[in-house]
């Protein structure tokens, strides 16, 4: 949005003779931040027009600074909450009417009254015990605008309804974001993550997960990183690795308290990593997965295998990623082997039958927001039975069935995850999934689907942290 916009009296809405009438409390509009009604306060006496934000806090680029602040538009209602952020255009010191000077963050918006349009700068201020979330000062009054100060409503009068309805989601507009990527890494996935969303004009911050920590209390729970209070940022994307699970999703659910929108949230990331806890899941739920058997007592070695079928086998370990910890015993005798040798290390390991018909091949399908957006079919490289393109693998563009599509949707609903690769092989049976990743790259299947996995998923980011309508309360009558 320009700092400036071009003023004539037909930018007003009705042409150069139009003249609007304003009591001392009008409804307006703020579009542009996604305000569809708010009741005003006009007074002459001030210079600068105020607007009621919360939780105000500067973002962006030392040459392109934005403000981030929450607007509470009705008053009385702290459930309901406006996430809005502009471009700063000034920084001034106000005197309120009080005397006590305060130095406050300056916007440009449009205001808009009963199809008049025009460009307004305003000031950003805690106004929460005010009944007017709004002041409309005299450089807001244009000359087309004639003040009664003895009278109020003279506009036609909006309602606070809207909120309370979908379309506070459907009118919000287009902000900038503050998104957090969690990730110790600077590979391409988190690369990719902040050169597409600074390309959408969001500001991306990468942290690191194990830098962080947290301040748990009930009033304030807040998460720190070197030393400084970490911001409240629009969304947060867990890229973690797996061997920091337990403390990467314990800041995962420090920044859930806050109210932060998480992309994949903690129960889903810690549920989908451990491999016995998330085959039960898939099995609860009816998915299909290759037989699966878990024992602990070396007693039961034999009827473990005899629960999956025949060899050739497949034994896993617990805390495999990337096909490692991951070995086919062709013959019962060498399954034997390896689970007496995975024992010997006091490792916890699962057993599954081989699908053979897969040939060394699988399917990776990526979910984004309860939709398939692409999948590519992986290979194994000559010799190898595993196709994890970490072990050299190899990667194409593959058409999926619907099976197979909503075997994917519904393998990463049922973890609850809004980003997530779904791993599956193809059988004589149907799709069997083989794990659900809750921090998918980005390299591999970007570079074989040829779409735009990362803007993908900003579009469903985008429309996450849209505002949410609140029920409207109900009046209570007398009894009797």
């Amino acid at each position: 949005m320009p700092d400036t916009l071009p003023e004539t009296p037909a930018d007003y809405g009705r042409g150069p003779d139009s003249l609007l009438t304003f009591g001392w409390e009008e409804w307006v509009s703020l579009p542009e931040l996604g305000l569809p009604a708010i009741r005003a306060k006009v007074d002459t006496g001030a210079r600068t027009s105020a607007l009621h934000a919360a939780d105000i806090e500067v973002f962006g680029s030392a040459s392109k600074p934005r403000v981030r602040f929450a607007v509470y538009p009705i008053p009385g209602r702290g459930d309901l909450m406006i996430p809005c952020s502009a471009p700063i255009v000034d920084r001034r010191d106000v005197t309120s009417s009080n005397g006590e000077t305060e130095s406050r963050y300056v916007i440009a918006s449009r205001l808009k009254v009963d199809g008049h349009s025009w460009n307004i700068e305003i000031t950003l201020t805690d106004r929460g015990t005010m009944s007017n979330r709004m002041l409309l000062g005299r450089q807001a009054l244009k000359d087309h605008v004639n003040i009664v100060p003895s009278e109020r409503f003279h506009q036609p009068e909006l309602d606070f309804d809207v909120y309370h309805t979908a379309a506070v989601r459907s009118i919000a507009p287009k902000r900038a974001l503050r998104v957090a990527v969690l990730s110790r890494e600077t590979n391409y996935s988190t690369s990719r993550l902040v050169e597409e969303g600074e390309k959408r004009g969001h500001s991306v911050e990468v942290i690191d997960t194990t830098r962080c920590y947290m301040a748990i209390n009930a009033m304030a729970p807040e998460v720190y990183y070197d030393g400084k209070r970490l911001p409240r940022y629009d969304a947060v994307i867990p890229r973690i690795g797996a061997s920091i699970t337990p403390y990467g999703t314990a800041i995962v659910r420090q920044f859930e308290s806050i109210g932060t929108y998480v992309v994949n949230g903690s129960t889903g990331i810690t549920s989908s990593r451990d491999k016995l806890h998330a085959h039960q899941i898939l099995a609860r739920h009816r998915i299909g997965m290759p037989p699966t058997a878990f024992a602990n007592s070396p007693k039961d070695t034999s009827n473990l295998i005899g629960l999956v079928g025949t060899a050739p086998l497949i034994v896993k370990l617990l805390e495999s990623t990337q096909g490692k910890g991951v070995v086919l015993a062709e013959t019962k005798k060498a399954a034997e082997s390896v689970i007496d040798a995975f024992r010997g290390l006091k490792a916890n390991f699962l057993v599954q039958d081989f699908i053979k018909e897969a040939a060394g091949e699988d399917i990776r399908c990526l979910v984004v927001n309860g939709k398939v957006v692409a999948s590519m079919k992986r290979t194994g490289s000559e010799g190898d039975f595993r196709s994890n393109l970490h072990r050299g693998g190899t990667a194409q563009k593959v058409r999926i069935t619907k099976e197979e599509r909503d075997t994917a949707v519904r393998a990463a609903r049922v973890f609850g995850l809004g980003f997530a690769g779904v791993d599956m092989l193809r059988s004589h049976s149907g799709p069997k999934v083989l794990e659900v990743n809750s921090s998918p790259g980005l390299e591999g299947i970007e570079i074989a689907s040829e779409k735009n996995i990362a803007g993908l998923l900003y579009d469903a980011i985008e429309e996450k942290v849209r505002p949410t309508p609140v029920p409207r309360r109900k009046k209570h009558g007398k009894s009797g």
